[in-house]
């Protein structure tokens, strides 16, 4: 079978390999699409993901496919079933898992990250991680169930009410999917600063952001005016103005995933005269059933926000940055037809 293999640092080879043995326990994917994230740009350049990938690895933690067999311990799902992968698979036996926070798990390994993922025809995964995918939700969308998964972690971190006012630092594929998330859990206003003003508009015009900033243009964040402030870019500056954005009583969400060794500044009479709730989120626990209702719901529009559909020999050109503006690119493996 074809596989795309990260062999080294910056270093990504098209391979025949074998198909994977299925243990007992273990489901066999036929990969329909998978996604590629900013983890996949930090493993491509050596830097570690939820944990670290020791090359060589199949990468693609974001993905869906069919069943293709099954070992004989599965029972919650059949050969013929559409599925996608939580990518994270926890111990279970450190103090985290056994104190009700796996995401912190000692001992995380994940498909993709540290055993091959869906950058290949065909892929294995502990049955516990596989999901069947609603019927009228597509394999492409179910490909970045993942993502969306780790928004909604996010979220079930703060307190969200109607009433509150919420604002998204960030015009990635991220900060546009909580522009959409945050109305479906009720938000009744929310607004987007980025610096992409085709992707602002659009999240005006078809996703229902009330105000846009460019920041990049000039346009000023109020101070002091949200209840809810979600920043997806993970840099200083953008962690910075989070905080400057956020009202009394507000709630940060630092969902961008800055560098190792990056710091912001901030002003701690303001975190403490605001009484400021300053929130990390760190992947996806018990986030796919929302997630896979949500899509199902049709509350969540993912592919107007796909930009490229790459194939494997493009995914080099993506990750080089040769595509230019890319909102959100997954990699057609086999397809709706997989």
């Amino acid at each position: 079978m074809e596989a795309l293999v990260l062999t080294g640092i910056k270093s990504l080879e098209l391979q025949d390999l074998q198909q994977p043995e299925v243990k007992p326990n273990e489901v066999k994917i036929h990969t329909a699409f998978a996604g590629i994230c900013g983890t996949d740009h930090a493993l491509y350049a050596g830097l570690p993901g939820s944990a670290p990938a020791v090359p060589p690895i199949v990468l693609g933690h974001e993905n869906s496919g069919v069943v293709a067999e099954i070992g004989s311990a599965v029972t919650n799902v059949k050969v013929g079933d559409r599925v996608t992968v939580d990518p994270n698979i926890y111990c279970g036996q450190c103090k985290f898992c056994r104190t009700g926070r796996p995401e912190l798990c000692e001992n995380l390994s994940a498909v993709g990250v540290t055993r091959d993922g869906g950058f290949e025809e065909y892929f294995t995964a502990p049955a516990s991680v596989v999901y069947p995918i609603p019927d009228n939700v597509s394999l492409k969308s179910a490909a970045v169930v993942e993502p969306i998964s780790c928004a909604v972690h996010g979220i079930q971190l703060l307190k969200v009410t109607p009433y509150q006012k919420a604002l998204v630092i960030g015009d990635g594929f991220m900060g546009e999917l909580f522009v959409q998330l945050l109305q479906a859990y009720g938000i009744h206003q929310v607004d987007l600063a980025g610096i992409v003003d085709e992707k602002l508009a659009m999240n005006k015009e078809k996703f229902g952001a009330k105000n846009i900033y460019n920041t990049m243009k000039g346009d000023k964040i109020p101070d002091a005016e949200y209840d809810v402030v979600i920043e997806a870019v993970g840099m200083p500056q953008t962690q910075e103005a989070a905080i400057e954005a956020a009202a009394r009583g507000g709630q940060v969400l630092m969902f961008g995933v800055g560098g190792p060794d990056a710091k912001f500044e901030m002003n701690t009479y303001e975190i403490f005269q605001k009484q400021l709730t300053i929130q990390g989120s760190f992947i996806n626990p018990n986030a796919f059933e929302d997630s896979l209702a949500l899509l199902s719901s049709g509350k969540l529009d993912v592919e107007s926000l796909m930009s490229h559909e790459l194939d494997y020999k493009t995914v080099d050109d993506f990750v080089n940055g040769k595509l230019g503006v890319v909102s959100k690119a997954v990699v057609k493996v086999g397809g709706e037809e997989a």
